[in-house]
């Protein structure tokens, strides 16, 4: 499975980005997505997932529960990360990341949980 993230950029605080992520060399249904970001200097930490197939769940960290959302449209091979509210804690390199195998009873939260992962994508939120 290739990763690929995009969408990234530089905005005010307040202001939205939509990410995208489009996993390739599988049937996008059957992939469970994650987005994680690193800021500099910290380790890498988990931002939302949404699983496979129709019905998809979803969960989101605590820092941007109600800003973020993560969403998927199959038919067009894509995952998204909707930003909203955003804040200059949120400026980080941004990673989508792919699991391929089933998810029941895993913690999606954890970057293990994960086989593939995509080259980041930088959003910079000015104060």
């Amino acid at each position: 499975v290739q990763l690929q993230a995009s969408g990234g950029g530089l905005v005010q605080a307040g202001g939205s980005l939509r990410l995208s992520c489009a996993p390739s060399g599988r049937t996008f249904s059957s992939v469970t997505v994650g987005w994680f970001r690193q800021a500099p200097g910290k380790e890498r930490e988990f931002v939302a997932a949404i699983t496979a197939w129709s019905g998809s769940s979803t969960y989101y960290a605590d820092s941007v529960k109600g800003r973020f959302t993560i969403s998927r449209d199959n038919a067009k091979n894509t995952a998204y990360l909707q930003m909203n509210s955003l804040k200059p804690e949120d400026t980080a390199v941004y990673y989508c990341a792919a699991r391929t195998s089933y998810y029941t009873g895993v913690n999606l939260m954890m970057l293990r949980a994960y086989d593939y992962w995509g080259q980041g994508t930088l959003v910079t939120v000015s104060s």
